[in-house]
């Protein structure tokens, strides 16, 4: 049975859902519990009627730091169906949060990483506190972020998903300002005002005029993935979670030391 506490969810009078992931522990990061819970929080609030908008955040320090590294190493070793059902629902998450109905807007702070990238290239709106931190980390670990590529190539451009999702380096929140990936930049205090502030334009807007453009949009971006398109991405995924490459690069991330590929340089 999922944990209901891992992912808080709650509806205020007005019809806005504040969503919280919650696993401060392990820094937000991923796992299969999580995934199965954004799941069925998504689910459920697709079905209020009164709903206005989303807003996601992250308790304790991070917003999200990307899957959970223990739990991609034992799921790695699972057969292909498995890995394969895993991937799925890691794609169905990300897919619920891009063609959410209504507006969703996420607020960062801290470390943004890995999936917590593609949580926030699949928002509507993004509000990201001035010293948090981004990375798209998952070549570092030998894996791929195959299944957020789509909304991170449609955020920042495929000019800068190929620099950072290949690279995998770490940059601020004023380069993912610069590059799309976040809206606003703002000290911690003033973050809730400018949220009140959006919040307040959505709700003086129709709904369903909302839903209408939202959905006009991804479909002229080429973001409602047909069955084939969504298949190949999650078969991709799980393959190369599976691979000797993604062994050693979840272990030598792990054990903080470089992976076997890095060259050795010695002294002449």
């Amino acid at each position: 049975m999922t944990d209901k506490n891992i992912v808080l969810c709650e509806t205020d009078n007005r019809g806005i859902a504040n969503v919280h992931l919650n696993r401060p522990h392990k820094n937000n990061a991923y796992n299969g519990e999580m995934i199965e819970r954004l799941l069925e929080v998504f689910e459920g609030l697709s079905s209020e009627k009164t709903l206005k908008a989303v807003v996601i955040r992250g308790n304790g320090k991070h917003f999200q730091a990307g899957a959970d590294l223990e739990w991609l190493k034992e799921i790695g070793k699972l057969t292909k169906d498995e890995n394969f059902i895993v991937s799925k629902k890691t794609a169905l998450a990300i897919k619920s949060l891009t063609v959410f109905p209504r507006p969703v807007i996420s607020i960062v702070h801290g470390g943004c990483f890995g999936g917590g990238t593609g949580i926030v290239a699949a928002s509507d709106i993004v509000i990201a506190e001035t010293k948090s931190i981004f990375s798209i980390s998952e070549t570092r670990w030998g894996v791929m972020a195959g299944i957020i590529i789509p909304q991170l190539n449609k955020s920042i451009g495929v000019r800068n998903v190929r620099r950072y999702a290949i690279s995998s380096e770490r940059f601020n929140a004023d380069e993912a300002k610069r590059i799309g990936l976040v809206h606003e930049v703002l000290d911690q205090q003033f973050i809730d005002e400018k949220l009140e502030s959006i919040l307040d334009h959505i709700l003086l807007c129709g709904p369903e005029a909302i839903y209408q453009t939202k959905m006009r949009a991804l479909k002229d971006a080429n973001l409602i993935l047909n069955e084939k398109e969504f298949n190949e991405l999650v078969e991709e995924h799980s393959l190369k979670r599976m691979s000797d490459e993604a062994f050693e690069g979840l272990n030598s991330f792990s054990e903080k030391r470089s992976p076997s590929w890095y060259p050795k340089i010695k002294d002449n």
